[in-house]
C-alpha cells in the first residue's frame, strides 16, 4: 500500500472501570479495578488501521503529561505517524471515563481536554500528502471537521465519516463525505424518526435521505446483528461473527480501521465491511479498546481457530 489513511480527531486516555453493572440514574455502584490505556476515535481508528497493514497518520492534539506521552508513544508502537498529533502545554490530554459491565457493555464520559482546544488551523495541507482516504469522527469541534473534510476534498482523497458522538451534520460536511458509517441509533437522528425495527429496509430509507447530498456509500453497523452496506442501488447485509464480548469498547472504532485499509486496498465496500466485522468481533474479546485491536497474524490466527 503506497497511499495513506489519515484519522482526524480525538486522542483521549481511557480511564476504565470494571464493575458487576452499569448503574441505573442515581445510584452508587463498587468497581473493582481501574485502568488507564490509550483510546480517542481518532487515536483507536488509527492503531487498527496500522496493526492491520495500514500507512496511517494522526492528526490531532493532546497534553503536555504524562497521558499525551502515552498516546503518541503507543500510536508509534502500532506504525501511526504521529508527526501531525500537537502538543498542547496549557491544557490537559482529553480523558474518558468507561465503566465496562461483566456483560461486555460500557458506558462512556468525555473529557475533552486538549481535543476542545484544537482548531482548523492544526489541520496543515501537509498531512494529506498522498493520502487516499480521510476519517472524521466528531469527538473535536465541528469546525476542525469541516476543515479536515475540505482539505481531504481538495487533494481528491475520500472522506469516510463516523459522526459519533452524533449531532446535527450541516449540509456541507455531508456534501463531502465519500463513505458513511453509522450505527443503529445515529442512523435514526440522521433521518430524525425512528426505523427501527424495520432492517434492512431501514438502510434504503437513509440512502434515500441522504441522497441530496450524493452520499451513495453506507454501512449501518449493528453490533452482535452484523452490518447493512449500501452501495449505491445495492444492498448486503454482513453476517456477525459470533463471540463471547469481554469488552465493547472501542468496537466500533477498529470496525472504522479494518475498513479503511481494505478501501485503501482498493476492496469493495461489501468486502471491506466483511472484514471490519470480523475485527471488530476480535476486539470485544478483550479488554480496552487499542489493547484489544489484531495485528494481521492474530486476526488469521482466529479465522483459523473458526
Amino acid at each position: 500500500m503506497t497511499e495513506h489513511i489519515v484519522m482526524v480527531g480525538a486522542l483521549n486516555a481511557d480511564l476504565g472501570i470494571r464493575v458487576d453493572r452499569l448503574p441505573a440514574p442515581g445510584e452508587t455502584v463498587s468497581g473493582r479495578e481501574v485502568e488507564v490505556l490509550p483510546g480517542g476515535k481518532a487515536s483507536n481508528q488509527a492503531v487498527a488501521a496500522a496493526r492491520l497493514g495500514g500507512r496511517v497518520r494522526l492528526v490531532g492534539a493532546v497534553g503536555d503529561d504524562e497521558n499525551g506521552r502515552m498516546l503518541r508513544e503507543h500510536a508509534t508502537a502500532a506504525g501511526v505517524d504521529v508527526s501531525f498529533v500537537r502538543v498542547l502545554p496549557e491544557v490537559a490530554t482529553g480523558q474518558a471515563i468507561i465503566p465496562v459491565d461483566d456483560a461486555g457493555e460500557n458506558s462512556i464520559i468525555l473529557v475533552p481536554g486538549a481535543n476542545g482546544a484544537i482548531t482548523p488551523d492544526d489541520i496543515p495541507i501537509e498531512a494529506y500528502t498522498d493520502a487516499s482516504l480521510v476519517c472524521l469522527s466528531l469527538e473535536v469541534p465541528l469546525p476542525v471537521v469541516l476543515r479536515a473534510a475540505s482539505r481531504a476534498v481538495s487533494v481528491g482523497a475520500t472522506v469516510v465519516l463516523n459522526p459519533s458522538p452524533y449531532r446535527p451534520l450541516p449540509g456541507e460536511l455531508l456534501d463531502a463525505v465519500g463513505v458513511l458509517i453509522v450505527n443503529e441509533l445515529e442512523a435514526e437522528q440522521l433521518l430524525d424518526a425512528s426505523i427501527e425495527p424495520a432492517w434492512p429496509a431501514g438502510a434504503e430509507a437513509l440512502r434515500l435521505a441522504l441522497e441530496p447530498h450524493r452520499i451513495a456509500r453506507i454501512v449501518v453497523t449493528r453490533g452482535a446483528a452484523g452490518a447493512i452496506v449500501v452501495d449505491g442501488d445495492d444492498i448486503t447485509e454482513i453476517e456477525p461473527t459470533a463471540v463471547e464480548p469481554v469488552d465493547t469498547t472501542g468496537a466500533g472504532d477498529a470496525f472504522t480501521g479494518a475498513l479503511a485499509v481494505r478501501l485503501a486496498e482498493g476492496r469493495s465496500l461489501a468486502d471491506a465491511a466483511t472484514e471490519a466485522s470480523v475485527v471488530a468481533a476480535f476486539s470485544t474479546t478483550r479488554r480496552g479498546a487499542q489493547p484489544s485491536y489484531p495485528t494481521i497474524a492474530e486476526l488469521a490466527e482466529f479465522r483459523d481457530g473458526r
